[in-house]
């Protein structure tokens, strides 16, 4: 399991300590150090089913002061992936990756129920 994450982000430390009490082990990544590349983040976005914009960190300084809010409906797909992948700062964390599953932002019912029942 892929543990993508910013260490000094409260939600994320909250995410790694429920991980290690649910004693899942995991690979640690740092976002910013290594952010998720294009690939990763259009096979992630197409496997999650989710919509491309939860995958952007809307609460983050990046996005506010590039005014994504405004720009992101009139982006494509392909120029929205393009932009995520140039910063990890833009795209919101934590996101776990295993076995095809993909979890975007940490909410401790939904972790439970797609990573306790395997």
């Amino acid at each position: 399991m892929l543990f993508v994450n910013y260490p000094k982000c409260t939600t994320c430390q909250k995410a790694r300590k429920w991980l290690d009490e649910h004693q899942l082990t995991y690979i640690d990544r740092h976002i910013k150090d290594e952010p998720p590349t294009y690939e990763e983040l259009k096979q992630w976005h197409t496997e999650s089913g989710l919509p491309l914009k939860r995958f952007f960190n809307t609460s983050g300084l990046l996005y506010k002061s590039l005014n994504l809010k405004e720009k992101l409906p009139t982006m494509t797909e392909e120029e929205q992936l393009q932009l995520l992948a140039t910063d990890g700062m833009l795209v919101k964390r934590p996101i776990i990756v295993r076995n095809g599953r993909i979890l975007v932002g940490f909410k401790a019912e939904q972790w439970k129920s797609l990573l306790d029942g395997e």
